[in-house]
């Protein structure tokens, strides 16, 4: 909505600087070729009428100057006229004379100036009007050019409603497909234009990505029959196995860490299948977990990862917390945070703290930066002390099931010892 509005606030805007721009052009030249044209005929009107007045008291000294429009004068030896002395250093040609009549009013003339054989010839023209004209066609420019910025503006805004009602519609039908459910055809619906064009666009990538969609939906089904029978076969097998009674006590440790990889396992593939089918449907609610007794059973699967380090993992359960979320979800987030606590912790403890509707895991190891807390969420990266093993996929998962739930995963450094803390917060 908001990318809409703003090709549409500069459609507008273009239009308006457009009308703006081409009627402030237009009354410019207006402006200049009027001043121009009435300069010229002005200035050869007046020297051609003082080279008449020149040469006629040439010819006839005794006859006056005559002219309807034009003051004029002519001097001579044998005459005499009341003219401001400074005209008389002018030479020959037209020139602008600012003025100040009786009642201290300023006027502008124009002043055309001959001399020829000892007569001098003046011819005075008031162009007062001229500039009282001039000042009206620049205030009737100014209006005319106010007028057709806001007929521009108006145009600009009928033609970008009309021009992105395509563009509206077509997203108002991709909307629609979300809560239908399934794609449709668009093109169909629009003219064979850019619009159109898009449309087609679309509908091409809608198939790509639904063959694609339909291909993972069939590769997560394959997996979770394939896989499951396999880890059904190691946990009936272990199962058996453990109710022998010639089985020594280092055989029947063994096949207790058989038995929780394969649960462990299990989970993950189920929450894996349930992350990938609610990224499509949305999450599955319904099963009420308790987080005391998941994080419990993560401890207990993961101790074997302790490997005789002196490390005390350690429960406090300060108020019981349940969660609207299937037990394979929790136990997945859980294990990689508390098995990445046991793994980079080489002495010291590992404590998982549950209450306040959260859930944290405290350790002593190196702990981390803090501007690589937020950056060990991302796929592909890995802690340092790593040691090179892992891909980096834990925490990544992690943080796309606690999304799916709505729940808020952290990571952050110890303020008061090394180690870092990871919490889920379960709203």
């Amino acid at each position: 909505m908001q990318s809409r509005r703003k090709l549409r606030f500069r459609l507008i805007v273009s239009f308006a600087l457009f009308g703006f721009g081409l009627s402030a052009t237009f009354a410019i030249a207006a402006l200049y070729v009027r001043a121009k044209v009435e300069n010229q005929l002005i200035n050869d009107s007046m020297q051609n009428d003082v080279d008449q007045a020149v040469d006629n008291a040439i010819e006839h000294p005794d006859r006056p100057f005559e002219s309807e429009l034009i003051e004029g004068w002519v001097k001579s030896d044998r005459t005499l006229y009341k003219m401001p002395l400074s005209w008389q250093d002018l030479g020959s040609g037209v020139h602008d004379i600012q003025e100040t009549d009786a009642e201290g009013k300023s006027k502008h003339y124009k002043l055309a100036v001959r001399r020829k054989n000892g007569i001098i010839g003046f011819t005075r023209y008031d162009i007062s009007r001229e500039d009282l004209g001039k000042r009206q066609l620049i205030t009737s420019l100014i209006g005319a050019v106010v007028i057709f910025s806001l007929v521009s503006l108006g145009i600009g805004l009928w033609l970008s409603r009309k021009v992105l009602k395509p563009v509206t519609e077509l997203a108002q039908r991709l909307r629609g497909f979300r809560k239908a459910g399934k794609a449709e055809p668009l093109a169909v619906h629009f003219a064979d234009d850019e619009v159109g064009e898009l449309a087609h666009a679309l509908d091409e990538y809608s198939e790509r990505l639904t063959a694609m969609v339909e291909r993972d939906r069939e590769f997560n089904s394959d997996v979770s029959h394939e896989l499951r029978t396999p880890l059904a076969v190691i946990a009936s097998t272990t199962e058996l196995l453990q109710g022998s009674s010639d089985l020594s006590e280092k055989i029947s440790e063994r096949l207790k860490r058989i038995e929780r990889a394969s649960r462990q396992a299990t989970e993950l593939i189920e929450a894996l299948l349930l992350l990938s089918r609610a990224e499509r449907r949305g999450p599955t609610r319904g099963e009420t977990t308790e987080v005391g007794k998941v994080a419990s059973d993560v401890i207990e699967s993961q101790r074997p990862q302790m490997r005789g380090k002196p490390i005390e993992i350690e429960l406090i359960v300060n108020a019981p917390v349940t969660v609207n979320a299937p037990a394979s979800v929790l136990s997945v987030a859980l294990t990689n945070l508390i098995g990445n606590a046991i793994k980079y912790t080489l002495e010291g403890s590992v404590r998982v703290e549950v209450g306040n509707s959260r859930i944290e895991v405290i350790d002593t190891g190196p702990g981390i930066k803090p501007e690589d807390a937020e950056r060990l969420f991302q796929r592909g990266v890995r802690g340092e002390g790593a040691g090179g093993s892992g891909a980096g996929l834990g925490l990544a998962i992690v943080r796309r099931l606690c999304e799916l739930y709505g729940w808020d995963v952290s990571m952050r450094p110890r303020s008061d010892a090394n180690g870092a803390i990871a919490s889920i917060v379960f709203k």
